[in-house]
């Protein structure tokens, strides 16, 4: 019989240095395909997500305590075209920036919004870390949410 090493890959934030839980993990044998598993979906060259669906219901991979804070669509908060996500998409209700997770990652901030899930579809600035940027349509409502600390949840198959 032959003896297989089995190999553990973390993917995401790694565990020993922010003392969470990393955002994903594998295991992989000597005899590897480089086929993703059908239910991921490449969103960036360098990120699998996993795609939801009813009979897969998306639950929490990982919790993050990050600052919490607001932008809306003025040139002083993004860059010259301030209705256009760094995704590609038009901002609208449910948007988040951050630099910390991939595009199209659901999140959820359960100490501010309940059950309610935004999509990671905006960057922020690169000295921008552990934050996360939520959209409002009104600059006077960005501007009176202000700043908090919250944990997210970051959703998975």
């Amino acid at each position: 019989m032959k003896h297989i090493k089995k190999h553990t890959f973390i993917l995401g934030f790694s565990a020993l240095l922010t003392g969470f839980l990393p955002l994903f993990s594998f295991q992989a044998t000597d005899s590897v395909s480089l086929e993703p598993p059908s239910n991921l979906l490449v969103a960036q060259s360098h990120s699998l997500l996993p795609i939801a669906s009813p009979e897969t219901p998306q639950k929490v991979v990982s919790k993050v305590l990050v600052v919490v804070t607001a932008y809306s669509s003025t040139v002083s908060q993004t860059d010259d075209t301030p209705f256009i996500t760094a995704s590609g998409t038009t901002v609208r209700n449910g948007i988040v920036a951050t630099n910390i997770l991939p595009m199209g990652t659901k999140i959820k901030i359960p100490e501010l919004y309940g059950d309610r899930v935004f999509v990671v579809e905006d960057r922020m600035h690169p000295r921008k870390n552990y934050q996360v940027d939520i959209w409002f349509q009104e600059y006077v409502d960005a501007l009176n949410f202000g700043a908090k600390y919250a944990y997210i949840e970051v959703l998975g198959s």
